[in-house]
């Protein structure tokens, strides 16, 4: 097994007992079986429902939330991530709001929150500057999916000198060697993808996805979060079997835009049964 904190050379570059994000996830996961991680596209479709939605959230206990800084080509993301994405985009919403958005989230709820996005986001302000940023925003890492490990390394080793987590996404197509090399560069929790394609279909929580979750925990010790599909509250209790962290997008955002605080509160309640 491969433990946190090493880089592609094995050599040590972090303390993992100082990690932020690794010692949240570690206390709430004492009292906690799965996680909840969800997600919101800024600006969409208003920075003003946005903050309805994370109360909502808030409200049913949510862990972690991704902030997804909208990009016209958001190459991860299902139909109906990136028509978010691209409202956002033709409202006007910039990377400078996303980032004020981040501050006033953080102020405002206890979850901890995470930059989504994409490299473009980042290579435009500069790597340096972004992490700065990020760090002053008081987010606790990035989920950017489109970077592979072996261009991320100045990103990486300049989130781990700021005490950020770069998440690094593992797949079921991934050969084990490249499991061992994206172990070796994760921090944080790994983000388990339970199938092939874009976010937004349906996911069959299988003994397929069990025999790649376990491939996964061979190579790290990290905390799995499981995406891609995450809506029953069967998925649930798979994950909380299985694994460390549910993410849950694509279905809360259908919700919201089926009957907007009503209908995100009905989901959450049949979701997580509370």
């Amino acid at each position: 097994m491969i433990k946190s904190g090493v880089n592609l050379s094995g050599k040590k570059l972090w303390n993992t007992e100082f990690k932020m994000l690794s010692g949240y996830i570690a206390k709430r996961k004492k009292t906690k079986s799965p996680l909840v991680m969800t997600h919101v596209v800024c600006g969409y479709p208003s920075f003003e429902e946005n903050l309805k939605a994370l109360e909502i959230m808030q409200g049913f206990n949510v862990d972690i939330v991704e902030l997804q800084f909208p990009f016209s080509e958001p190459s991860a993301d299902g139909p109906a991530f990136v028509r978010a994405n691209q409202i956002a985009i033709e409202q006007g919403v910039s990377v400078k709001d996303c980032f004020e958005f981040m501050r006033k989230v953080n102020n405002q709820f206890s979850f901890k929150t995470l930059m989504m996005g994409y490299y473009n986001t980042v290579f435009k302000m500069g790597e340096a500057e972004f992490l700065d940023r990020l760090q002053q925003a008081g987010g606790m890492g990035f989920i950017v999916p489109d970077l592979p490990i072996e261009e991320a390394c100045t990103l990486f080793e300049g989130a781990r000198q700021r005490s950020l987590s770069p998440i690094v996404l593992m797949t079921p197509t991934n050969h084990d060697s490249r499991l061992q090399e994206l172990a070796e560069a994760a921090d944080g929790f790994v983000y388990a993808v339970a199938r092939k394609g874009v976010t937004g279909a349906a996911t069959s929580m299988s003994p397929e996805l069990i025999n790649f979750l376990q491939r996964c925990k061979q190579y790290t010790d990290l905390p799995l979060a499981v995406g891609f599909g995450v809506s029953s509250p069967a998925d649930i209790r798979f994950i909380g079997d299985n694994a460390d962290i549910a993410i849950i997008g694509t279905a809360a955002l259908r919700a919201w835009e089926a009957g907007k605080e009503n209908a995100l509160s009905s989901f959450f309640s049949n979701l997580l049964g509370e």
